[in-house]
C-alpha cells in the first residue's frame, strides 16, 4: 500500500529534515510513525498525501509514484490534520456537505451517520465551528476524513483534544475502519494510541528511522523477565519482584492472600528512549 524508499527532503535554505527514510506499509495495516515534534514525521505525512514535493527517494502509495497521482490520490485517501482545517464561519453539517461535494456521489457516506457514529452533539450541528471546543472539531475533522470511504487513512494525533471517552471512540473507530480493509498511517507522540492500536510502529528522530517492529516484541525483546508480586503476609503488605523463571515450580515465598501479580517488562515510551536517547516532547 506505501512503499518508501531512501526519502530524503530539505526546506529551502534549511539542513535536510529527513535522512534516507527506507519502510512499507502493507494493505490492511495500522501503522504507527511515532516521534517527538520536530522530528519530521508531519513531513513525511505530507509527502505522502502528495502535499509536499520536491523530496529525493522514491514513495509510492497503490503501486505507483505520489508525483504521477496527487489528483487521483485525493478521492482515495482521507486525512485527518493535526490542526483542525474547517471553515470558522460555517457550521459542521455546511463545511461537511462542502467538502463531500468533491468526491463522487456513489462513494460518499452519510454525513449524519458518520455524525452519530462520532457522537457529535445534535445542537451543535448547525452552529458555526468558530463556537466549537478543540474535541468538537476533532469530530469534525475525523467526519471529513471518513467522507469519501478512504483505502488509505492518514491521521495525524487523532485523539489530540479529546476526553477519555473521545479518546477511546476514536481508537474504536479507527479499528473499526481496519476491519473494513482499510490502511492506516497514524503519525503521532501519543504512546497508548500507538500501544493500542498498532500492528507496527517506525520509531523516528531526527530525520530518521531508529526502529520498526511489533509493540510486542519491542517490548518482549527488552524485557527484564521479571514479576512484581504484592502479597499480604502475617497481617503486613509486601512486595517481591523474582526472575519469571523461577515461578514454573510454584510461588517460592509463603503468603497468606495474593493481592496483584505483574510483569515488568518495558512501555513503549521506555522502548522509544532506549532507540532514540529523546523523550516525546
Amino acid at each position: 500500500m506505501i512503499e518508501v524508499e531512501n526519502l530524503v527532503f530539505a526546506y529551502k535554505k534549511q539542513k535536510q529534515t529527513l535522512h534516507g527514510l527506507t519502510f512499507s506499509v502493507a494493505p490492511g495495516e495500522i501503522f504507527g510513525f511515532l516521534g517527538p515534534n520536530g522530528s519530521g514525521k508531519s513531513t513525511t505525512q505530507k509527502i505522502l498525501t502528495g502535499v509536499l514535493g520536491g523530496y529525493g527517494g522514491s514513495v509510492r502509495l497503490f503501486g505507483k509514484p505520489v508525483s504521477s497521482q496527487r489528483k487521483e490520490l485525493q478521492e482515495k485517501i482521507g486525512v485527518l490534520f493535526e490542526f483542525p482545517y474547517l471553515y470558522t464561519n460555517l457550521s459542521a453539517l455546511d463545511n461537511l456537505n462542502y467538502f463531500a461535494s468533491f468526491y463522487p456521489a456513489g462513494q460518499r457516506r452519510s454525513i449524519d451517520e458518520l455524525l452519530d457514529m462520532l457522537e457529535f452533539k445534535k445542537d451543535f450541528v448547525r452552529k458555526p465551528v468558530s463556537s466549537y471546543s478543540k474535541g468538537m472539531r476533532q469530530r469534525i475533522s475525523m467526519a471529513r476524513a471518513l467522507l469519501n470511504n478512504p483505502r488509505l487513512l492518514f491521521l495525524d494525533e487523532p485523539t489530540s483534544g479529546l476526553d477519555p471517552q473521545g479518546a477511546v471512540l476514536f481508537r474504536k473507530i479507527i479499528e473499526e475502519e481496519r476491519k473494513k480493509g482499510t490502511t492506516v498511517f497514524l503519525t503521532t507522540h501519543n504512546m497508548m494510541d500507538a500501544d493500542l492500536l498498532c500492528d507496527r510502529v517506525a520509531f523516528i528522530a531526527d530525520g530518521e528511522i531508529k526502529v520498526i517492529d511489533t509493540p510486542k516484541k519491542l517490548k518482549e525483546k527488552n524485557s527484564s523477565h521479571q514479576v512484581e508480586m504484592n502479597y499480604l503476609y502475617q497481617g503486613k503488605r509486601c512486595v517481591t519482584v523474582i526472575e519469571a523463571p523461577e515461578l514454573k515450580s510454584g510461588i517460592p515465598f509463603p503468603y497468606d492472600e495474593m493481592i496483584s501479580i505483574h510483569s515488568k517488562e518495558p512501555t513503549l515510551e521506555d522502548m522509544f528512549i532506549q532507540y532514540t536517547g529523546r523523550r516525546l516532547v
